[in-house]
């Protein structure tokens, strides 16, 4: 496998010890992910991450809605670590594209994750928005694009062929352990993987036959526990 796996989340001890198995190539996270996870201080979880996670790169969003507010956060982001790179949506909430932002940024030599990418179209200005001037990820939202019906390794491949030597392209919102295979067929440089996921992906495969004698006890279990009769 040469597809490199990110971890994707936001608690502090599976992201530290996550740091520590060589399968885990880089983190990434997001304001979703921080929520669910209860974090009620960014800077300070962010920093406490980097404490700990020193020389693979580390994704962080910015939090704000305007140009002003993003360029001021990315760059306070940035200047948290030398692995750092600043996730940078390509709109903001009044569907208004962050070019300028983006162009700006890149030409300061920061870092960007380009995020929430979903169409050709989109991919096409992300990979002449950020150019070749610095290390940068065009993130590439499979999984939601297949929640809407679409094929994602179509994006994915195109993004692929289209970029530019210093962007990497991530597939992103995996669902599913098998994306990892469909991430990396399709030219994928990498792919977030959430903690749930990644557990069984670092426990290996299953045995099929196993799996269906572990599933066909878990429906008898619970029906025994639900009290069901016929």
């Amino acid at each position: 496998m040469t597809i490199k796996i990110y971890a994707d989340g936001a608690d502090l001890q599976s992201i530290i010890e996550l740091n520590k198995n060589p399968l885990v190539t880089g983190l990434t996270t997001n304001p979703t992910l921080l929520k669910k996870a209860g974090v009620t201080n960014y800077k300070e979880f962010a920093l406490e991450v980097l404490k700990n996670v020193t020389e693979k790169p580390v994704s962080f969003e910015v939090i704000g809605d305007d140009w002003e507010t993003m360029a001021r956060q990315a760059r306070e982001i940035n200047s948290w670590a030398s692995n750092v790179f600043v996730k940078i949506p390509f709109y903001n909430t009044e569907g208004i594209r962050m070019e300028g932002l983006v162009k700006e940024l890149v030409a300061e030599k920061i870092k960007i994750n380009l995020t929430a990418v979903f169409t050709y179209e989109q991919i096409r200005n992300s990979i002449r928005w950020l150019g070749n001037n610095t290390n940068s990820i065009i993130s590439v939202f499979a999984g939601r694009i297949s929640d809407a019906g679409y094929d994602p390794t179509s994006f994915v491949s195109y993004a692929k062929y289209n970029k530019m030597p210093n962007q990497e392209i991530l597939w992103a919102s995996t669902r599913e352990r098998f994306n990892i295979q469909q991430a990396e067929e399709c030219g994928a440089d990498i792919i977030t993987v959430g903690h749930d996921i990644l557990k069984k992906v670092i426990d290996g495969k299953k045995d099929l036959e196993d799996f269906s004698l572990e599933t066909v006890r878990m429906f008898y279990s619970d029906a025994v526990a639900s009290g069901f009769t016929l």
